[in-house]
């Protein structure tokens, strides 16, 4: 098969064109980025005969065209601005496109999907992605749920945990902030709750996790629950759900009192030259302190909570993760989370393991059976535990 990656050359996209590469299936790889100056060096441990470089703007629909229509599937891994341009081009080639982000503005596109014959895949990494999968599993092993709650961050070992945030960047720091000022929802006690910008560091939504092999994190919720219970057709039968961000404890403690002086706002600061921004200022100021060191490892802990009734007693099903950055690569946990499932889903459409049309979701459309152990294959395990409460 013949795949194109757009956004190869960065953090999540060299994992994945890392993993296409040592696919036996995988013939050959276009690696799309707009500097494609990376893969002028030989990538370690990766087999650069598969992979040709191609320089691409993601603004010029017609670029983007171009390159689709060599391949078989499309994995899009650019910035989410760039999102409804690689859609108009998945349309007008016939190719079917994975992303890694969240898919709540794309779902209007369904019907155009399915009249061409592709599938629109988004939320196909890590949270959202490997989770979404575990949901849908969920929902299989249950006759009613009651409690669907999500875990998932990336954080550095306690070791290199040495800076006043206990916090090292393994995506990008500027989307680490956008996300401390992304609307949410959740439910408590049967009602929905509203998680805004403004109280996401300070709700009561917000407690503490004993993780394996961890100890004690803080999570704090961040994200839409109820859309993804909606897509499983759970959220009447739910007394509790939340999607919440894994953090070394003292993360809301640092961001409450500065997102109240606005240290978050996008409006420019008065006084100042240009229109430089709080939030401009806080990307540009602390995200070069905030690196990993060659030595260092980041982490990624994911962990997910389940409750309700099966065959007339209750029951609960937890299942976690915890992935470490490879040294020897030099590859973060982080992108490895997000880059191999994204590589894994594309492969299953390539080869029809996956037929449906349309705008899909793992909830629903990924066979879970084989992406486990697909994922198995790639080091990354999921750990289940089942408890019968009466």
């Amino acid at each position: 098969m013949r795949v194109l990656v757009l956004g190869g050359c960065g953090i999540q996209g060299r994992a994945a064109v890392f993993d296409l590469a040592r696919s036996a299936g995988v013939e050959h790889i276009i690696c799309a980025d707009a500097d494609v100056g990376c893969l002028e060096r030989p990538q370690a441990h990766t087999d650069m005969t598969k992979i040709t470089p191609a320089a691409c703007d993601a603004t010029q629909v017609d670029q983007l065209k171009a390159l689709f229509e060599q391949v078989d599937v499309a994995i899009d891994l650019l910035p989410r601005q760039f999102y409804d341009v690689v859609c108009q081009a998945a349309l007008a080639t016939g190719v079917s496109v994975v992303n890694t982000n969240y898919g709540y503005n794309i779902r209007h596109l369904d019907r155009a999907a399915r009249d061409v014959g592709i599938a629109l895949m988004p939320e196909c990494g890590l949270d959202p992605g490997i989770d979404l999968v575990l949901y849908g599993e969920a929902r299989r092993r249950f006759d009613t749920l009651e409690v669907l709650n999500s875990y998932c961050g990336g954080l550095p070992e306690p070791s290199a945990a040495d800076n006043p945030l206990r916090y090292k960047v393994s995506w990008t720091w500027e989307g680490v902030l956008a996300s401390s000022l992304r609307e949410g929802r959740a439910i408590r006690d049967g009602q929905e709750i509203a998680v805004t910008p403004e109280n996401q560091h300070e709700t009561d939504l917000i407690h503490e996790i004993d993780f394996p092999t961890l100890g004690t994190l803080e999570a704090i919720p961040n994200g839409d629950a109820v859309f993804f219970t909606d897509l499983l057709g759970v959220t009447d039968t739910l007394r509790e759900t939340g999607r919440y961000s894994l953090r070394w404890p003292g993360w809301c403690a640092f961001w409450a009192p500065l997102k109240r002086l606005g240290f978050l706002s996008r409006t420019p600061v008065a006084g100042l030259e240009g229109t430089v921004t709080p939030f401009d200022f806080m990307t540009q100021h602390l995200g070069p302190q905030l690196r990993y060191q060659d030595d260092e490892k980041d982490l990624v802990a994911m962990y997910n909570l389940f409750e309700g009734i099966c065959d007339g007693r209750r029951k609960r099903l937890v299942s976690h993760l915890l992935i470490e950055r490879d040294l020897d690569t030099g590859m973060l946990a982080m992108s490895q989370a997000v880059g191999f499932p994204a590589s894994i889903v594309a492969q299953m459409l390539a080869k029809g393991e996956i037929g449906a049309t349309g705008v899909l979701s793992p909830v629903s459309d990924i066979p879970y059976d084989a992406f486990m152990a697909a994922l198995n294959q790639r080091g990354i395990h999921i750990e289940e535990v089942e408890t019968w409460l009466d």
